[in-house]
């Protein structure tokens, strides 16, 4: 259960650095808050883009046993 809520933040927050990255892109700027923060750093930013890929993958195989909406008795 706490693997599923920390994924579910990872995603979260993944899923928002994307708008950003995409309403940045519109208005010719860089809104990448991964790049931005760690940008100087690529090899950890790209283990940030992993986690929350992984984090993409546990809820995507682990989300039905998890939730109570898609499960009456999930356990959450």
């Amino acid at each position: 259960m706490k693997l599923h809520k920390i994924a579910f933040i990872l995603v979260i927050i993944g899923g928002l650095n994307w708008g950003l990255v995409a309403l940045g892109s519109w208005m010719g700027n860089n809104w990448n808050v991964v790049n931005l923060l760690v940008g100087t750093w690529p090899t950890v930013e790209n283990i940030v883009y992993l986690i929350v890929g992984l984090s993409a993958l546990v809820l995507l195989f682990g989300h039905k046993k998890e939730c109570r909406e898609c499960n009456p008795s999930g356990m959450m």
